[in-house]
């Protein structure tokens, strides 16, 4: 992200900020049918059996699991973000190094994979030509 021009960083921060609206409506969504079904489980018990069931519980853990690492997360991004401490500030600049260095990785990555590309060119062009 730290090489992106104004118009993309804008469109980015616009598409995050849209799954963001998108994934706390879905949450909230899940969290009204699961209290629905927890209100209707005692008068039903095929649904209180359904719900009991391996399937249904595990995937209430992983639920459960990627909401409570998120909640750490943004914890940390929060406080990164909006300290002015030193702590913050240092942070801020290991995190921009990081994506720095991962952003010449990949842009390295692409080189090669052109002058791979231009060396194979070159080279069946040079199969193909007829000798002097």
């Amino acid at each position: 992200m730290p090489f992106m021009d104004p118009l993309e960083r804008e469109e980015y921060m616009e598409d995050v900020h849209l799954r963001i609206l998108r994934v706390t409506e879905d949450l909230r969504a899940i969290q009204r049918e699961l209290n629905c079904a927890a209100m209707e489980a005692p008068n039903d018990p095929e649904l209180m059996e359904a719900l009991s069931e391996l399937p249904e519980l595990e995937a209430l853990e992983v639920l459960k699991s990627s909401l409570d690492q998120m909640r750490h997360f943004l914890w940390f991004y929060v406080q990164v973000m909006t300290n002015d401490s030193e702590v913050g500030e240092k942070l801020r600049e290991t995190l921009a190094q990081r994506a720095k260095q991962e952003a010449i990785e990949r842009n390295r990555d692409k080189y090669d994979l052109a002058a791979e590309a231009m060396m194979l060119r070159y080279l069946a062009d040079a199969k193909n030509r007829k000798p002097n």
